[in-house]
């Protein structure tokens, strides 16, 4: 690590500076890692992860092994230098335990130990401790292997030197609490993601991680850094420039690193962080990014007659689309909006990154001269299909409520206003949808019959999407307009709830639905605002008694119960087959029916799977079905 030129290697107790007390993190441990749900679980481990990514982004570790225990705990190991042991000045107890029991104690509030870092500042490793049934710490440092446990953020074995050693790095191991957690079982992939996404941003670095449970493992080390990221990201979709577009530079003590590449498609997917957290709500390092792409493509643009003088400049919306990126930046004292960390909001740092990407950029494109002329090229054209869009949508607002239920076909609506309280069905087809409009509760419900397949979005622009008269009747219906004149305020239905046959074409009607709104409306995804209903399969009668069954299983498992003489097995292949009590009783009815909140948890692999089922590419697709058909038990009932 560099300070001023120099070589900084300090890293004692010195370093360590406390803030304020231990606060009583145990009873409301939903400030400090957001929630006690499995995302407050995992967000436990990425803090210890996070304190041995910290080693390696400033040069002192270059392993990483993360296990996942049989009894439930989990450890961290690094290579790094090892959490200081020696006596802290102010406070008379070994350094290891100021860091593990005070809040706001760390190095990471010091000059000396570290350039840059991630984690909670202070809070992270101490609230995990706090919040786990026990948490041990091995660590080989200056010459020798020390110990320590705490149970409940109390030390129960003070530090003690266990033996001699040449050797340095930190060991990690802590069992979460099942007092305080909802759910205590690590899962593998989620974790493996994360670990996977760690790699990528730090060069050269390998992470290992086991788990004992099943014996599954994965290493990454990626060579390639970011740039080897964007391949990966990319590897599903036609690109339109071989090789991504990189850059790095420090520049006002702010390391900063891009790469980008597009396709031929119409979605932008930007990934960004800093000091190796995700900001899935972007922030100053990302509207600079942003601002100097734009910046330069114009430019371009006019400099080379792509846009006339008498065009308008392109807007970011136009430049970005069909782009992947990654930004990644290392800030000395970073600023996020938010406890975990979701949006970096160090103002200086939009007009550093801008002012570094527009200088790489336009000495990049100075020298591919061809790469530069197809993406002024594609955005000229986005231009136009934007304007394009824009009169469409004005097709889709909604002047009056008279005119939307005047749609002969169409929507069905509710009579509350509040939107809190209201719910919209989307049905497929015209015969379900009239069962619905029969079945449902007039006050709160609403219908929208859906005839046929929508388009795939997935394959078309805005303008195309808003050409199809079944996609502007749902963005009418739903009353947050598309695009830029998005206000997820205006949403009309807190409840979206997709009620489709429970067969191929259901399934597929399903996916097509939630393809538009993955693509064209993420907010009402990310806000908890879209469902899938599940009507059931089979209607089993034995005398007077008759029960709803919603798969397969559950008919073996009543057969195995009841045996199957004197049972009546009715299927429903459509929602159609139901008369409207039925489908009131089963699939609409607040207080019986079943629903499945629709949630994105990982933006990448949703973006991935979208890609490769609705995508124009047949190889990918081809490659999934034969990699997945295994799990495929009846194909008329995939949910």
């Amino acid at each position: 690590m560099k300070e001023n030129g120099e070589i900084v290697q300090e890293y004692g107790a010195e370093q360590i500076k406390v803030l304020e007390g231990m606060q009583a993190v145990r009873r409301r441990p939903g400030m400090y890692i957001g929630s006690t749900s499995a995302h407050g679980l995992h967000h436990c481990l990425y803090e210890v992860v996070d304190n041995a990514v910290d080693e390696a982004m400033n040069g002192f570790c270059d392993t990483i092994k993360v296990t996942l225990l049989k009894d439930g705990s989990a450890s961290v190991e690094d290579n790094g230098r090892g959490i200081p042991v020696d006596i802290h000045p102010q406070l008379g107890i070994p350094a290891v335990e100021v860091a593990l029991t005070r809040l706001h104690a760390g190095s990471k509030f010091e000059n000396g130990a570290y350039k840059v870092s991630g984690g909670l500042h202070g809070v992270g490793v101490s609230a995990v401790n706090a919040l786990s049934a026990f948490l041990e710490i091995t660590v080989k440092t200056d010459g020798g292997i020390h110990y320590i446990k705490f149970e409940r953020g109390e030390t129960v074995v003070p530090l003690k030197r266990l033996g001699d050693t040449d050797e340095h790095g930190t060991l990690v191991r802590f069992k979460p609490d099942d007092s305080i957690f909802e759910e205590t079982s690590f899962d593998f992939d989620t974790i493996s993601q994360r670990l996977r996404e760690l790699a990528f941003l730090n060069k050269g670095l390998e992470i290992t991680l086991l788990d004992e449970r099943t014996g599954k493992s994965v290493v990454y080390k990626f060579v390639g850094g970011i740039e080897e990221y964007v391949r990966i990201l990319n590897r599903n979709k036609d690109p339109l420039h071989k090789d991504p577009v990189y850059g790095a530079t420090t520049r006002d003590d702010v390391d900063i690193e891009f790469a980008f590449q597009y396709n031929d498609g119409y979605a932008e997917n930007i990934l960004s962080f800093a000091n190796t957290i995700r900001t899935t709500e972007g922030g100053t390092h990302e509207s600079g990014f942003k601002t100097a792409l734009t910046r330069v493509l114009n430019d371009y643009a006019r400099k080379t007659g792509v846009l006339k003088a008498s065009d308008s400049n392109l807007s970011g919306e136009d430049i970005r689309e069909g782009i992947v990126a990654v930004i990644s930046v290392k800030v000395k004292d970073p600023q996020f909006e938010g406890q975990t960390k979701t949006k970096l909001g160090n103002s200086e740092v939009a007009g550093i990154v801008a002012g570094a990407v527009n200088e790489i950029l336009n000495s990049y494109f100075e020298l591919n001269i061809s790469v530069a002329k197809t993406l002024a090229q594609k955005a000229v054209v986005a231009a136009r299909a934007r304007e394009a869009a824009r009169q469409a949508r004005e097709l889709t607002k909604r002047k009056s409520a008279l005119e939307v239920t005047s749609l002969p076909g169409k929507l069905t609506d509710c009579s509350t206003r509040d939107p809190r309280e209201a719910e919209l069905f989307l049905v497929e087809g015209d015969s379900a949808g009239g069962s619905a409009k029969q079945g449902r509760d007039r006050h709160f419900q609403a219908v929208l019959p859906l005839r046929g397949k929508i388009l795939n979005v997935e394959k078309a622009r805005l303008d195309k999407a808003l050409a199809h008269e079944e996609i502007r009747s749902l963005i009418t219906a739903v009353g947050t307009g598309i695009g830029d004149e998005f206000d997820i305020s205006r949403l009309r239905y807190h409840k979206i709830i997709i009620m489709t046959d429970a067969d191929v074409d259901g399934s597929h009607i399903r996916t097509l639905l939630l393809t538009f709104f993955y693509r064209f409306m993420p907010k009402i995804i990310e806000g908890g605002y879209l469902y899938i209903a599940e009507p059931p399969l089979y209607m089993v009668k034995r005398g007077r008694s008759e029960r709803y069954l919603h798969s397969d299983e559950a008919l073996e498992q009543y057969f195995r119960r009841y045996g199957r003489e004197g049972t009546t097995v009715q299927r429903y292949k459509g929602l159609g087959e139901m008369d409207y009590h039925q489908l009131w009783e089963t699939t609409m009815d607040p207080e019986r029916r079943t629903l499945r909140q629709v949630t994105v948890k990982d933006a990448e692999v949703a973006d991935e799977i979208f890609t490769v089922l609705m995508g124009s590419k047949v190889e990918p697709r081809r490659e999934f079905i034969e990699k997945n058909a295994h799990l495929v038990k009846n194909l008329d009932t995939i949910a």
